[in-house]
Formats: structure tokens, sequence, C-alpha cells
């Protein structure tokens, strides 16, 4: 009987390219899949994004893994071009259905949530790490390194006073690689930074500075209220008179937008809100500066390399790391952070001051230098 070739590209129904015969090892195309890694990350889409930061360092010690990364559907686009990764799967029932008959060497979740860690638990491997689900349908470690990860999650004191490490590390530790700082690693086309190109080149010559509105509805209060924004504008605007001014955000943000862009009279311009997460890292790449909570779209801009001012409420601002390339701005309020969902008074967001926004703006605007290449203004300790 014949036998499924064990070549990366190899389905079992057609040939990887019209017009070929699938020969095995003869194949020019073929390629050995020797070891099988299943990577699980069904979290936010910010979560998904920095979890890309694992990639070199799962290569360093499996470079000849084939790596299948599920992930939930909205999430899939921001996972294309990523050489790092051989397989994307969005996860549905045809998903679960096709890694249920499969069989990994290795399965690694990074999610602490009852339905990654029971996929987990259910596919068949050798060897599992990170987080699992009991019998009993509680989450768990599945190895020792996991330990630490696992307790934040048990121990506030520990993860919002005692913990000093960021989330890249606690992750990729986690998962028993080394962690050596790596960065996040999303890539975008040729053709699509070419749009980044042709959309800045009609946004004038001076520095673009982007504010990230939105937050996830879980956690409202990670953003500022459109006044905030519509204040910050205005004091962007008289720091910065030669700056273009972006209003970056998903189809939660929509009506807040509008409502910032006319009560700044068109100063903050409105980027499409509905096109999609893929299109909205074009929008993040077209900035300079990106003002933002700790949502989705401060990572996008981790990933993109920007300078970023991030602000912290709810949040733990030590467990992201902006790899020296912008200001993070914590709450000095006791009861920060704390990750609720509501709150009846956020202080911690309505009393931010909005001239430390303007000052970590300022210090990451590129100026002009004598050969007209672009340079960042002088930091300040």
């Amino acid at each position: 009987m014949l036998k499924a070739i064990p070549c990366a590209r190899f389905t079992g129904y057609k040939p990887c390219r019209g017009g070929f015969v699938c020969r095995g090892e003869s194949c020019p195309e073929f390629r050995r899949v020797a070891h099988t890694t299943l990577l699980v990350n069904l979290d936010n889409l910010g979560n998904v994004i920095q979890t890309t930061a694992v990639l070199p360092a799962l290569r360093r010690s499996l470079p000849d893994t084939h790596l299948t990364w599920v992930t939930a559907s909205s999430a899939v686009p921001v996972l294309l071009e990523n050489p790092l990764i051989d397989r994307v799967m969005p996860y549905d029932f045809e998903t679960v259905s096709v890694l249920g008959a499969m069989e990994f060497d290795l399965v690694l979740n990074v999610d602490k949530t009852r339905r990654s860690a029971a996929l987990a638990s259910s596919i068949r491997a050798k060897e599992k790490r990170g987080f699992g689900l009991s019998a009993l349908g509680a989450i768990e470690p599945f190895n020792r390194e996991a330990e630490y990860w696992y307790d934040l999650g048990l121990d506030d004191d520990l993860k919002f006073r005692r913990n000093r490490l960021p989330g890249t590390r606690i992750a990729t530790e986690a998962l028993g690689f080394e962690w050596r700082r790596d960065p996040y690693v999303v890539v975008l086309s040729d053709s699509e930074k070419a749009f980044v190109r042709e959309y800045r080149s009609r946004l004038g010559p001076g520095p673009v500075v982007g504010l990230n509105t939105g937050s996830s509805p879980q956690f409202p209060n990670k953003s500022l209220s459109a006044r905030q924004f519509v204040e910050l504008v205005r004091r962007l605007a008289r720091r910065l008179p030669g700056a273009t001014i972006l209003l970056l955000g998903g189809p939660h943000e929509t009506e807040k937008n509008a409502e910032i862009a006319r009560a700044t009279r068109g100063r903050a311009l409105e980027t499409p809100t509905s096109e999609g997460p893929r299109r909205g890292l074009l929008y993040v790449d077209a900035c300079d500066v990106v003002v933002t909570g700790d949502t989705s779209g401060l990572h996008m801009a981790i990933a993109l390399g920007k300078w970023v001012v991030a602000h912290f409420g709810v949040t733990c601002a030590v467990e992201i790391d902006l790899y020296d390339r912008g200001v993070a701005i914590a709450s000095p309020l006791d009861c920060s952070p704390c990750w609720r969902q509501s709150c009846p008074r956020p202080r911690c967001v309505e009393e931010l001051d909005l001239e430390l926004l303007v000052e970590g703006v300022l210090r990451g605007v590129p100026t002009r230098t004598a050969g007209g290449r672009s340079r960042r203004s002088p930091r300040r300790s």
C-alpha cells in the first residue's frame, strides 16, 4: 500500500506544483519532515503578535522542525508572510478535527485558557510544554519551566509587584527555549511595503504620529476617552505644527475616531477601521511614533519597530518590552495594575497626565540631518 511522502509540501491529493509528479526525495521541491511542532495560541491579537518573539528561539533549538501554528481566525492574517512558520491554521471545527487525526513530536501552548489547554491536552504528541487541562478542568503546567508563568496567574503580589521579567522572556523560557531578547517577527510583503510608501507620501514631509484610540471591549479602561484624545491632538498640534496625526483603530473605534476628527476639525486624520488587522498593520507602519494603551496596536507598533509611547493603568508595564524604542508610562496609583475589566472610577486612565504623552512623542519624533537623512531626537534619561 502506498504511504504518504514525508515532505512538507505533500498533501496527498494533488502535486504542490502544476505538472509535477510526487516522487519523494527525487522531487526538486522535496523538503523532508523529520520533526513536527504544533504551537497553540488562541488568545487575543496582541498576544499572538507578542508570541512571535518566541519563534527565533524555537528555530535555534529546533531548526528543522515543521511548525504548525493554530490561532483564532481573526489573528491568522498577522502571521502571513512569516518565514519562521510553515503552516497557519484557524481555530475552527475543521482544524480541530484534522489535528485530532495527526500526531506531533512537540506541542506548545502559550495560552492559560481552558479552550487552548483542552486542545493542547487532546492532541497526540511525544512531548508537551506550556499549559494543559487537568481531569477536573483546571489549567495546569505541562513542564517544570512553565511553573513560574503558571504562578504569575495565581499570585497577585508576584504578578503586580515582584515580577520584573518581560512577557517575551517568560513565554520563551516557559516553553523550554533560551531567551535572547529576540524581536517580534511580523513580515510585510513587497506589495504591502509599496502601499505604505505610497500612503506615507500623501501625508506630507513632516513626522507622522499615530494615536491608537482603541482597546478590547473586555478592558475598556486600557484606552483614553475621546475627550482626552481631543486634548492630546491639540497639544501635539501646538508642539509639532508640521506633523500629521493619524487616528488608528479597528471596527470598535469607528465612531470614536470620527468624533475625535470632528472635534479637532480635521487636525487628526481618520484611517480605515474596517479593513482587517493585516491592513491595520500598514497604517501603523506609516507612522513614526505611536501612542497607545496596552492593546493589539501596541504590539503592532513594537513589531514594526516604531517609537512607542505606551500608557499602562490596568495592566503591567514591566511585562511589555519596548526594545529601547519608546517610553512606558505606568500609573503611580497604588491600585494599579489590577487587570479589572471594570472600575467605578478608573483614575489610572482619567488622571493620566497628557503632557507625559506629549513629551514621549517629542523624544521619538524624527528630525532631519544636514544630509537629508532621518534621525530621532536625542533621548533624555
